[in-house]
C-alpha cells in the first residue's frame, strides 16, 4: 500500500504496531478537579476522541503525592486512580487506539501548599525561582528540601509502584518524563544538582537516578513498552540554566539508552531560541539521530509539512503533536485530507469542565 504522507505510514514501536506516526503528545490539562486526583468520564471522552492517533501519550501523572506540583492533575498511585484510568484505556482501546501513561514527578517545581506545608524534594536545596500553579493560583517556588540517598531510593520505588498501577490500569506502556525541568532533569543539570555523593558530579552519577528508575519500571512494564522523554537544550525555562556540560550529559544518556530495547526515545526541539549559546544544540533531531539506534520521536512546533519532512529526511521516526491535538481531535484525518486546522483557545487549557476540552468538532466524514 502506498502512503502519500510519511506521517500516515504505520510503524513498529517496540511491542506495538502503530497505524500511523502521528503521536498525541503529553499535555497537562488540569481536569482532575476532585480531591483524589482521579481521572473521570470526561478524561475518557477526551482521549477517546483522539484515538485515531498512532499513539496517545497521556498527560503527566504524578507517581505519588510528593510528586504533585500543579493543580488538578491526575495521579497513578492509588487504586481509585487506577479505576479512573481504566475508563480511559477502555475508551481508547474500544476505538482501536493505543495509549501510554506519562509518569511524572515535578521535584522542586512545586510548592509547600501541595505537601502539607513541607518543602518539595529536589537533588539540591536550590530554588528554581519559578512558579507553581497551586489551588490559590500561581505562587513563587521555594528553596526545596535536598533529598537524602534514602529518599532518592524511596522515589525510585514510587516509580516502580506507579508502573505496576499503570499495568493494572491496562495502559499499553509508559513514558518516563525526564524532561522540562522536572525531577530527573534537575538531577542532570549542574544548576540544580550540586551533590557530592553517588547522585552528583560525574555524568554517570547525575544520570544514575534515571537508570535506576528505568530498571525498576521494567519489572512491571517490558522495556519495549517504555518510552523516555528528554529536552536536551532547555535553557532559561522551568528554572533550568544550561552550561557546557549539558549536551554531553544528554549524549551520555542517549548512548546508554541504546543498551535498552525501548519503545522509543522522545526528544523536544528547543522551546526558545538557543542559537546564541554555542554550548547548546538548536536542531535536536539532527544532532541526536546518529547517536540513538532505536525509534526516535520528536516534538515541539511541528505541523503537517515539517512533520512529514523530518521523517522523510530520516531525522526522526514519528512526530508528537501537542497544541494541534487540543483543538483537532481528528488530527490524523485532517492531515490525510490536508484540511485546515482549528485554532486552540489558550484560556481553556487548564480550566475545569468540557469547554475547550471535549467540545472541539471533528470534520464531517465526507469532507476532503
Amino acid at each position: 500500500m502506498q502512503y502519500k504522507q510519511a506521517l500516515l505510514e504505520p510503524i513498529q514501536l517496540g511491542a506495538l504496531q502503530l497505524k500511523n506516526r502521528v503521536i498525541m503528545a503529553p499535555m497537562t490539562r488540569s481536569r482532575a478537579d476532585n480531591k483524589d486526583n482521579v481521572p473521570t468520564d470526561l478524561h475518557a471522552e477526551y482521549y477517546k476522541q483522539r484515538s485515531s492517533a498512532g499513539l496517545i501519550i497521556s498527560e503527566g501523572s504524578q507517581v505519588s503525592e510528593r510528586a504533585i506540583g500543579y493543580i488538578n492533575t491526575p495521579g497513578i498511585h492509588t487504586e481509585k486512580q487506577v479505576e479512573g484510568w481504566k475508563k480511559v484505556t477502555k475508551a481508547v482501546h474500544d476505538e482501536g487506539g493505543l495509549i501510554f501513561i506519562q509518569l511524572w514527578h515535578v521535584g522542586r517545581i512545586s510548592h509547600p501548599d501541595f505537601h502539607h506545608g513541607e518543602k518539595p524534594w529536589a537533588p539540591s536545596a536550590i530554588n528554581p525561582n519559578a512558579q507553581s500553579f497551586t489551588p490559590e493560583g500561581l505562587k513563587d517556588t521555594v528553596t526545596p528540601h535536598e533529598m537524602t540517598i534514602d529518599e532518592v531510593k524511596k522515589t525510585v520505588q514510587e516509580f516502580k509502584a506507579a508502573a505496576k498501577f499503570a499495568a493494572d490500569a491496562n495502559f499499553d506502556g509508559v513514558e518516563i518524563h525526564a524532561s522540562n525541568g522536572y525531577l530527573f532533569h534537575q538531577f542532570f543539570n549542574n544548576s540544580s544538582n550540586q551533590r557530592t555523593d553517588e547522585y552528583g558530579g560525574s555524568l554517570e552519577n547525575k544520570t544514575r537516578f534515571l537508570f535506576e528508575v528505568l530498571d525498576a519500571v521494567k519489572v512491571f512494564i517490558p522495556e519495549n513498552r517504555i518510552g523516555i522523554r528528554l529536552n536536551p537544550s532547555l535553557h532559561g525555562i522551568f528554572g533550568m540554566e544550561a552550561d557546557e556540560e549539558t549536551i554531553p550529559t544528554f549524549e551520555y544518556i542517549v548512548k546508554k539508552l541504546n543498551d535498552y530495547d525501548l519503545a522509543y526515545l522522545h526528544l523536544s526541539e528547543p522551546f526558545n531560541d538557543v542559537s546564541e549559546y554555542d554550548f547548546l544544540v538548536d536542531n535536536i533531531a539532527e544532532h541526536f539521530r546518529p547517536l540513538y539506534n532505536g525509534n526516535l520521536m520528536i516534538n515541539a512546533g511541528f505541523n503537517r509539512e515539517s512533520g512529514n519532512e523530518v521523517i522523510e529526511n530520516k531525522k526522526a521516526d514519528c512526530v508528537a503533536f501537542g497544541k494541534p491535538y487540543i483543538s483537532n481531535p481528528d488530527l490524523v484525518e485532517r492531515f490525510e485530507a490536508k484540511a485546515k486546522l482549528t485554532d486552540w483557545d489558550e484560556v481553556t487549557f487548564y480550566t475545569p469542565g468540557k469547554k475547550g476540552y471535549t467540545d472541539y468538532n471533528k470534520l464531517p466524514v465526507n469532507q476532503e
